[in-house]
């Protein structure tokens, strides 16, 4: 009996740290939806994340204020999205080069700002436990409200309309008096919006302030959930939950012994479950997927 209670106390503390590193998949890859709906393939997810991580972190450990923290995390993921929507849908730029560009533009200027602020290139300073938001159910609130609310903005609003519209034939929605480049650019910055919750997650609630690269390509893994789930609602965030319990059996596979010896799986390898497994889905392992028919269209 004493067995049986332990493996179920490790299911569940597996489980429940599976929910946990979903989170932030949840967030970037709703925000991915709304964007990639209206037909903006968006790889600039990442940039998101690690722009609101860091500006929620260092606001707050400049000013010690959670909700101006928050507001300022939310505003600089838009800001972000605002600029990839400029060179999308204004310019009319390449979408896959415009994410990665947006991507490479904030990794380089997050070291520069964190050095001229706190004079380390690297990192935010570390934020004591009452400046942070310790609890995680919000979070899971939050995200199972993200769930339904854009399952029925989908199906009932007509922002969820004209959004899906844009991503499937905008040229039917032209002819209804809508321009889809108002209906796209409102759809990026709102995809920036839902995102930097994901971001704020990672730095003022799961961590303890920003550090380098924060995000560890959860943009990236959230893009592979999202064409998991074939660009609907619900089975995306079925996806995130695999990912994420996948992320958490990585974790607790490097503690775990597998040789004789007592030794574990070499860490290197077993940090490569999550990757491989997004690899897996992008190479078209859950079979063809329906992409918005106006996906990467200008």
């Amino acid at each position: 009996m004493g067995i049986m209670d332990t493996q179920l106390s490790s299911v569940t503390e597996w489980l429940a740290s599976g929910v946990r590193m979903a989170i932030p998949l949840l967030f970037a890859a709703y925000g991915g939806l709304l964007t990639e709906r209206s037909g903006i393939a968006n790889i600039a997810l990442e940039a998101y994340l690690l722009m609101s991580s860091y500006t929620a972190a260092a606001v707050m450990a400049i000013t010690h204020n959670l909700y101006l923290a928050i507001s300022a995390g939310m505003l600089a993921a838009v800001l972000t999205a605002g600029i990839f929507g400029f060179l999308t849908v204004k310019v009319k730029a390449d979408q896959i080069v415009a994410g990665m560009a947006v991507n490479i533009l904030v990794m380089g200027i997050l070291p520069v700002t964190s050095n001229a602020l706190f004079s380390v290139s690297g990192q935010t300073p570390t934020l004591s436990l009452n400046e942070r938001i310790e609890q995680t159910w919000p979070f899971v609130a939050i995200g199972i409200l993200l769930i339904f609310v854009t399952h029925w903005m989908f199906a009932k609003t007509r922002l969820g309309l004209r959004i899906w519209a844009a991503g499937e034939n905008p040229d039917a929605l032209a002819a209804q008096g809508v321009l889809p480049k108002s209906v796209r650019w409102k759809a990026v910055l709102l995809g920036g919006l839902v995102t930097s919750i994901g971001g704020i997650y990672l730095s003022i609630g799961a961590g303890s302030g920003y550090t380098r690269n924060m995000s560890a390509g959860r943009g990236y893994i959230a893009l592979a959930a999202l064409i998991f789930g074939k660009w609907k609602p619900i089975p995306t965030a079925i996806g995130c939950l695999l990912f994420g319990l996948a992320d958490a059996l990585q974790m607790i596979l490097q503690s775990v012994s597998i040789f004789a010896d007592g030794s574990p799986l070499p860490t290197q390898f077993v940090q490569m479950i999550p990757y491989v497994l997004t690899i897996l889905v992008l190479a078209g392992f859950v079979g063809k997927v329906s992409a918005p028919k106006s996906l990467n269209t200008p």
